[in-house]
């Protein structure tokens, strides 16, 4: 456990560079699921995520000669700009190692906060490996995105926000990654309020973390996958297991399912881009993974908003699709004037919006003089999704739909 004088000068360290983001309580939430939830915003962080409370509390808890040698770390996403950030508030050189296959979008934001970008490797395995190398031959500091007391106490501050803004919670539930946050948050909680329970929740498409608490000894991933790249980490580190060990009282697991229906009521109901990481915990809330009580006091982190547009746009159109806001059917018709008016009749007769139609004659399973066509439709919910069916159905139509 970190001890709870070491969060304090963190805090003390980064006020006045590091936003103290809002905390407060998500009304349809609580609704929906019968506790007061309140959602910690570190994807409104001036670097849209809390990493960047660990890396400034570590650059500045260095000494003047250590600065002057300046930085490195390994990163593609949130510890990359955390570091990168404070090495420019602090005016010294950061350098961040990114995997090669780096999204262009990404090492230019990284770039645009004063960090010199070294591409190296095919994973992030490969470029950690060689920070640390160049650390070590150049005799510069190297920034762990999690394995570092410094940055875990810098994370810890969330929870003395969390706690100044409401003094009565009962749970705390936290994205398990590396394990820096829940390390970091879990010391100061159980230092300052033991009888709240501290609940982690790490993706089920990277189980490291989640097996090695269950097994209380270290386990490690063979490989991961999850839309949470943020916490999508495949070993476990011993050193935070420890801290987890000690200071979290369960770890449940979300499935990418649950983290796209959780980023996608957070964005529509909350209005928050949050990403996969980030999601986790609302996800464990909003499906029950863990027991709570009704009127009981809950709050998340919703750790970072840095999530790919086009991650984004794929879960925002899958979940038209399951909510029943949207359909795509596809129907072959006779190739000859008015008979694509006919089945627009249909659906306008149906109130169904059409927003897009894709038309093929030159599928090799078709008849000569046939065509295929795709119709995107806008729909109100299942009864009026079998009000379309039935409609065309009833005209002679017979129909496939995609999911």
């Amino acid at each position: 456990m970190i001890p709870l004088s070491h969060i304090i000068q963190a805090k003390r360290r980064i006020g006045g560079v590091v936003n103290k983001t809002p905390f407060s309580k998500a009304p349809l939430l609580s609704q929906m699921v019968g506790a007061e939830i309140y959602l910690k915003k570190e994807n409104l962080q001036l670097t849209g995520a809390y990493k960047l409370r660990g890396a400034y509390n570590k650059i500045a808890s260095l000494s003047d000669e250590e600065r002057a040698k300046g930085v490195i770390a390994a990163s593609a996403g949130n510890h990359a700009q955390g570091v990168a950030y404070s090495a420019k508030t602090f005016g010294i050189k950061a350098i961040i190692v990114m995997p090669e296959a780096t999204p262009l979008l990404k090492v230019t934001g990284t770039k645009d906060l004063g960090a010199e970008v070294i591409l190296h490797g095919d994973n992030y395995d490969e470029a950690y490996a060689y920070a640390r190398q160049y650390s070590q031959e150049h005799g510069i500091t190297f920034i762990h995105p999690f394995e570092d007391d410094a940055v875990i106490a810098g994370q810890g501050t969330v929870a003395l926000e969390m706690l100044d803004g409401v003094n009565d919670l009962d749970i705390v539930v936290v994205p398990i990654g590396g394990g820096g946050l829940i390390s970091g948050v879990g010391s100061a909680i159980k230092q300052l309020d033991p009888k709240i329970k501290v609940i982690g929740v790490t993706a089920k498409g990277a189980p490291a973390m989640f097996e090695s608490f269950k097994a209380k000894s270290v386990i490690h991933s063979k490989s991961v996958r999850s839309i949470a790249d943020g916490i999508a980490v495949r070993d476990t580190s011993e050193s935070n297991l420890a801290h987890i060990l000690e200071c979290v009282d369960d770890i449940v697991q979300v499935d990418d399912e649950e983290i796209a229906t959780a980023i996608l009521f957070l964005l529509e109901r909350q209005k928050l881009v949050v990403e996969g990481g980030g999601a986790a915990g609302v996800a464990a809330i909003m499906h029950h993974k863990f027991p709570f009580e009704k009127g009981m006091k809950i709050g998340t982190v919703l750790s970072g908003g840095n999530i790919d547009v086009q991650t984004l746009a794929v879960i925002i159109e899958k979940g038209l699709i399951k909510s029943a806001r949207k359909m795509i059917i596809c129907v072959t018709l006779v190739d000859k004037p008015g008979a694509l008016m006919r089945l627009t009749d249909i659906l306008r007769a149906s109130n169904a919006n059409i927003i897009k139609i894709d038309y093929d004659r030159t599928s090799t399973t078709l008849s000569y003089g046939d065509a295929n066509i795709t119709i995107t439709l806008e729909t109100k919910g299942e009864t009026h999704q079998e009000e379309v069916r039935k409609n065309l159905t009833k005209g002679g139509y017979n129909f496939t739909e995609t999911f």
